[in-house]
C-alpha cells in the first residue's frame, strides 16, 4: 500500500472542517474554471481559424494557376488571356488530395438596378464547376444549357441587400472595355451566394464564363486561369510546388490562396497568438490559486505533519502526502472543468447562444471546433502544473517541528 496515497485520499474523502473542507472545494472550483476556459478559449480560436480558412476556401479555392504576377495583386482584369489546357487539367485533378480543377475568368463590372449601383468583380467559372464547403446557395444555381452562354448570374446576398434584389429579379452589367464605352448585359439573379467574408461577398459575382469570352472578343479556349481544389489545406504549398515545378511553364505561375490573401492569413495568425497568451494567463491564474491553497492546507494541518513526524515518517513521504493532494485537486478540477466546457461547447454548438457582428467577425455565431489532443495536453499540463506548484510549498513542512505544534494538542 503506498502509504502518503493512502493518507492523502482519506483525508480528502473523510474531510470534516468547515474551514479545509471551504479550501479544498475552492481550489477545485479554481482549478476547473481554469481548464475550462482554457479548452472553451482553445476551442474557439480552433474554430474561428478554421471557420474563416474555410469560407475563404470555399469561394477561392486552395490554388491559383494564373499568369505571373510579381505584386500578388490578384488583378485579373486586364491581363493577357491564357488558352485553356484540357492536358494541364486532366494532369492537376490526378495530384493527391486535388478535389477539382476549373478553369475561370475575372472582370470588373458595375451592377446596376433601379438607379443604384454597385463596383463588383465578376468571376466567370464553367457548368461543372461546385462551390466547397462554407458557401451557401440560396435560390438557384445558373443554368449552363443555353448554346451561347447563360444570362444569369449569383449576387452574393450583401451585393443584393445594397440593390434591394432577390432571387429572379433582373438586373444591368456594364462592362468597360479598351475603347472607352460601357458593353450592356442585361441578366436575371438566378440566386444568392453567402460566404460571410467581407472580402468575397462585397466583391465578387459569379456568371457564366462564355459571357466574359464574349464581353472580352475572346475566343472559346481563352481565360484568366485555374482554380485547384484540395480536401486539405495543408497540401496546398506542395501542390502549388509541384505544378510550378513538372506541370507549368511561363507566364503561368501557380499561387496558393494564402500567398495571394497574406494579410487575412497574417490576422489569423495573430488571433492564435492572442488565445496563447490566454493560456499562459490561465495556466499562471491556476498556478497561483493552487499553491495558496495548498500552503493554506499545510498551515491548517500542521498539528497532523507534527503527528506524523512524531511517529517516524519521513519528510520525503510527508510532502508525498501534499503532493498527492495536490494530484487528486487537480485531478478533481481537471475532470469537472472538462465536464463543463464540454457542456458550453455543446451549447454553443446547439443554440449559438454567443453572438458575433458578421461584419467584423465574418461569422454570425463564435464557432467551436474541439481538438481532443489539445484538450488533452490542456489536462496533462495542469496536473502537473498542479503537483509541481506543491513542491515549493511543501519546503514549510521541514520547518514544523512535532514538539511545538503537538503542545497544544
Amino acid at each position: 500500500m503506498n502509504l502518503p496515497f493512502f493518507i492523502a485520499r482519506r483525508y480528502l474523502v473523510k474531510q470534516k472542517g468547515a474551514f479545509s473542507s471551504f479550501i479544498i472545494r475552492l481550489a477545485i472550483v479554481a482549478t476547473a474554471l481554469s481548464v475550462a476556459v482554457m479548452i472553451v478559449a482553445l476551442a474557439v480560436v480552433t474554430g474561428f481559424n478554421d471557420a474563416i480558412t474555410q469560407k475563404l476556401y470555399g469561394f477561392m479555392g486552395h490554388v491559383h494557376i494564373v499568369p505571373f504576377d510579381e505584386t500578388k495583386s490578384n488583378s485579373l482584369s486586364f491581363s493577357d488571356p491564357v488558352y485553356y489546357n484540357p492536358a494541364l487539367i486532366t494532369a492537376v485533378k490526378q495530384m493527391p488530395h486535388v478535389t477539382g480543377c476549373w478553369a475561370f475568368a475575372e472582370r470588373p463590372i458595375i451592377v446596376q438596378r433601379n438607379g443604384q449601383m454597385e463596383g463588383l468583380k465578376i468571376k466567370g467559372i464553367t457548368g461543372d464547376y461546385r462551390f466547397m464547403e462554407g458557401v451557401s446557395i440560396s435560390g438557384a444555381n445558373i443554368d449552363f444549357a443555353d448554346s451561347q452562354y447563360s444570362k444569369q448570374i449569383l449576387l452574393s446576398q450583401t451585393t443584393a441587400n445594397r440593390l434591394n434584389v432577390r432571387a429572379g429579379d433582373s438586373v444591368q452589367l456594364n462592362f468597360f472595355v479598351g475603347d472607352g464605352l460601357p458593353r450592356i448585359r442585361k441578366v436575371v439573379v438566378s440566386g444568392l451566394f453567402h460566404s460571410g467574408m467581407d472580402e468575397v461577398d462585397k466583391i465578387f459575382a459569379v456568371c457564366d464564363l462564355r459571357l466574359l469570352q464574349r464581353v472580352n472578343n475572346w475566343s472559346a479556349d481563352s481565360i484568366n486561369g485555374y482554380q485547384v481544389d484540395l480536401d486539405n489545406a495543408a497540401y496546398a504549398d506542395t501542390v502549388a510546388n509541384y505544378i510550378h515545378n513538372n506541370l507549368i511553364m511561363p507566364p503561368l505561375e501557380a499561387y496558393t490562396t494564402t500567398e495571394n490573401y497574406s494579410f487575412i492569413f497574417e490576422w489569423l495568425q495573430l488571433q492564435r497568438v492572442n488565445g496563447v497568451i490566454l493560456l499562459f494567463i490561465m495556466a499562471a491564474v491556476a498556478i497561483i490559486n493552487m499553491g495558496a491553497v495548498l500552503v493554506i492546507l499545510m498551515v491548517d494541518r500542521a498539528m497532523m505533519i507534527g503527528l506524523l513526524k512524531a511517529l517516524g515518517m519521513t519528510y520525503e513521504d510527508t510532502r508525498s502526502i501534499f503532493l498527492a493532494i495536490a494530484a487528486l485537486i487537480g485531478a478533481a478540477g481537471v475532470l469537472l472543468g472538462n465536464v463543463v466546457a464540454f457542456l458550453i461547447c455543446w451549447a454553443q454548438l446547439r443554440f449559438g447562444f454567443i453572438k458575433l457582428p458578421e461584419d467584423i467577425y465574418y461569422m454570425r455565431y463564435a464557432p467551436i471546433k474541439i481538438v481532443w489532443w489539445q484538450v488533452g495536453l490542456i489536462d496533462v499540463i495542469t496536473l502537473l502544473l498542479c503537483v509541481l506548484c506543491m513542491w515549493i510549498p511543501a519546503l514549510y513542512i521541514r520547518r514544523i517541528q512535532p514538539a511545538k505544534v503537538l503542545q497544544f494538542k
